[in-house]
């Protein structure tokens, strides 16, 4: 299976209430996902194949939630990552992770 990449930056990152970061980053990248601070800094990674993610109704059009490794990140990522063919980065970043081998959730 060929590995899917994407990357995002300007991502806001949050565990449960709690705002990790407003300008992180979200990579997939030779089947592993990374969300990173806008240093850098890794805050958690993980196989593809383990992490969950989707979208849930109540949510605005740009976030989700995303398992990994047991925890869950709400990720919203803004018109900041909107290529110029209007694809959405939310939806890129769920079909990166589903053709790499990531599970709906």
């Amino acid at each position: 299976m060929a590995d899917a990449e994407f990357s995002a930056s300007g991502v806001r990152i949050e565990r449960f209430t709690r705002s990790l970061t407003k300008a992180g980053q979200v990579v997939v990248k030779d089947g592993r996902l990374s969300l990173l601070m806008s240093s850098g800094r890794e805050i958690d990674s993980a196989p593809v194949g383990t992490v969950s993610a989707g979208k849930r109704w109540f949510f605005a059009a740009d976030s989700a939630i995303a398992r990994v490794n047991g925890v869950r990140y709400r990720l919203t990522m803004g018109q900041r990552n909107r290529r110029r063919d209007g694809a959405a980065p939310l939806r890129r970043f769920l079909e990166a992770l589903r053709s790499a081998g990531g599970r709906r959730g």
